[in-house]
């Protein structure tokens, strides 16, 4: 299983560009739709302090990034 956990919606430009860098980039992550995962919309809004801003992406480290760029994803990456 992917240690990189994607939160998204279908909707989401952000969302489809952050899964376009990794998928460009040959990341394995596990992608989760909050519209159709039950509890996935209340846990990106525990992890956000009650907004549910997305992509929500939680990496191996524990560390999260919300609605990053692509400079910010390869920086991450980098790491």
């Amino acid at each position: 299983m992917s240690k990189i956990i994607l939160y998204g919606a279908e909707w989401c430009p952000d969302c489809k560009r952050s899964m376009s860098f990794f998928d460009s980039k040959n990341i394995k992550y596990r992608y989760i739709d909050i519209d159709k995962e039950p509890g996935a919309s209340d846990k990106v809004a525990e992890i956000n302090n009650g907004m549910k801003s997305i992509p929500t992406i939680i990496f191996e480290d524990g560390s999260v990034l919300v609605e990053p760029s692509n400079v910010e994803l390869a920086k991450k990456i980098a790491q």
